[in-house]
C-alpha cells in the first residue's frame, strides 16, 4: 500500500488537555483545494492625508502595493466511522459510541474563543459598560476581548502555514440508531493572516517564513526549466 502524507488542523498557543494539542488530521484528504490570493488596489488607491498644495487625497504611486496580498483557502473535508470501526479492537470503541462527533467537535473548538463562558460573560458585562459611558470594570480596567485559537494548517511538507477558520460549514450525512452522526462533510474556509515581523506569535510567523522560503526555492527551480525552453520563444 503507498503511504500517504495526511493534512491536518493543527491548534496552538492553548491548553487543550495539558500538553496535547487539539488536532484534526483529516480521515480523507480533501481532493481539491480552491486558494484565493486577493491582491489590494495598486492604482489610484487612497494611502492616507492629503495633498496640501491641492487639498486632494494622497494616492499611491503607480505600480506601488498599498498592502501585502491575503491568502484563502476553500477546502471539502469527509469523515467516515465505517473505517473505524471496521477495524476491531480498542480504537473502534469511540466511533462505535459517537461515529464522528469527536472530529466535528474538535473543528468546533477551533473557532470558539478559547475560554467560550468568559467570553460570553465578559462580552455581557462589556455591552453594558458601554451602555453606562465606559466599557470597563469597576476597578476601570477594559476588558479584554476573547482570544480565538492559533491553528496551523498542514499540508505535506511544502506547505505550513498560520490560519483562521473564516467560515466552517457542516453536513451531517448519515446516522447510527443513536442520532450519532456517522458520515459528515465539512466545508471549510481558512484565511491566511498578514503576521506583522514584530507580531508575538513566533511559531505562525516561523510557519509563514518556512512556507515562503520553499515557495522561493521552487520559483528559483522554475528558472531552470524557463531557460531550457528559452530557445523556443527567443528568435535568432
Amino acid at each position: 500500500m503507498a503511504f500517504m502524507l495526511r493534512g491536518a488542523l493543527v491548534e496552538y498557543g492553548s491548553s487543550f488537555l495539558g500538553p496535547l494539542p487539539n488536532i484534526v488530521i483529516f480521515q480523507f484528504n480533501p481532493e481539491q483545494l480552491a486558494r484565493t490570493i486577493n491582491i489590494p488596489p495598486r492604482r489610484g488607491a487612497v494611502i492616507g492625508g492629503t495633498d496640501t498644495s491641492r487639498c486632494a487625497p494622497r494616492v499611491s504611486e503607480l505600480g506601488q502595493a498599498s498592502g501585502p496580498p491575503t491568502e484563502k483557502f476553500t477546502i471539502t473535508a469527509h469523515f467516515s466511522a465505517a473505517d473505524d470501526v471496521s477495524r476491531g479492537g480498542a480504537l473502534s470503541a469511540v466511533p462505535r459510541a459517537f461515529g464522528v462527533g469527536p472530529q466535528l467537535a474538535a473543528i468546533e473548538k477551533m473557532v470558539l474563543p478559547t475560554n467560550i463562558i468568559g467570553g460570553v460573560l465578559s462580552g455581557a458585562i462589556d455591552s453594558v459598560g458601554k451602555l453606562v459611558g465606559a466599557a470597563t470594570t469597576g476597578a476601570g480596567t477594559p476588558i479584554p476581548p476573547e482570544k480565538v485559537p492559533k491553528i496551523l494548517f498542514v499540508w505535506g511538507l511544502t506547505r505550513v502555514l498560520p490560519v483562521e477558520i473564516e467560515t466552517l460549514s457542516i453536513t451531517e450525512q448519515k446516522f447510527d440508531f443513536l442520532l450519532n452522526p456517522v458520515q459528515a462533510e465539512v466545508q471549510i474556509g481558512l484565511v491566511v493572516p498578514n503576521l506583522a515581523s514584530g507580531s508575538i506569535d513566533t511559531i505562525g510567523r516561523g510557519a509563514l517564513t518556512y512556507t515562503q522560503t520553499v515557495k522561493e526555492a521552487q520559483a528559483a527551480l522554475n528558472l531552470v526549466k524557463a531557460a531550457e525552453l528559452a530557445l523556443d520563444i527567443i528568435p535568432f
